[in-house]
């Protein structure tokens, strides 16, 4: 698939899903120009970590997203609370909804079907009814993921890895958590560049592919 100059959005659960899912797809698109758009459903503030501001996660989503080339006025956030989207299920495919129809997206990337935070599976659900018609691919996140079918790669050089670890640096207020360490995202994309035949890579699941 031809990743030049295609209109992309990125749906994110929480902020930082979307860094960690496809952070170096995005940069890669970005450098081929693409635009791309990146929905945040929730800034998580009743779960934020003790010591750190109600909104950090706001200001460190908009940070991450600037490195990662997305422009400001593409990056949308919502305010749903965390953990309890299947409460507002209605409400976030009006959202979606709205967004395929103002965006008209040639690319979709959301959370996999198979994904066991309740948030990530409702946002993966209603999107998937959103965009039915259009080419969707369903991020790798290991520590939600009891299945994951590798069924397409991005491929990624030293320079979009680059990009996506410094914008994940942004996330402070998540640094403590176990599948935030560098060691541990730089090993799931070399793993996944053996099997694309690259130096790095990350993975998706094809939910629909549009020709």
């Amino acid at each position: 698939m031809n990743l030049e100059k295609k209109r992309v959005l990125v749906l994110a659960p929480h902020t930082d899903d979307g860094e960690f899912g496809c952070g170096g797809a995005i940069v890669k698109l970005i450098k081929a120009q693409s635009e791309v758009h990146y929905v945040a459903f929730s800034s998580c503030q009743a779960s934020v970590p003790e010591g750190f501001p109600n909104d950090i996660l706001i200001h460190e989503v908009k940070a991450a997203t600037k490195i990662l080339g997305i422009a400001p006025h593409d990056l949308h956030i919502h305010d749903y609370p965390v953990r309890k989207f299947a409460h507002h299920r209605q409400e976030i495919l009006e959202d979606l909804v709205k967004y395929q129809k103002d965006l008209k997206p040639d690319l979709v990337f959301l959370p996999s079907v198979n994904d066991l935070h309740q948030d990530h599976h409702t946002v993966a659900m209603e999107g998937i009814r959103a965009f039915k018609q259009t080419t969707i691919l369903a991020y790798e996140m290991p520590w939600n993921n009891i299945t994951f079918s590798t069924q397409a790669y991005v491929k990624l050089e030293q320079q979009h890895m680059d990009i996506k670890l410094e914008a994940l640096k942004e996330y402070k207020s998540q640094s403590a958590r176990p599948y935030a360490s560098k060691e541990l995202v730089c090993g799931l994309a070399k793993a996944r560049g053996v099997s694309a035949g690259a130096q790095y890579a990350e993975a998706f699941e094809v939910v629909r592919l549009i020709l």
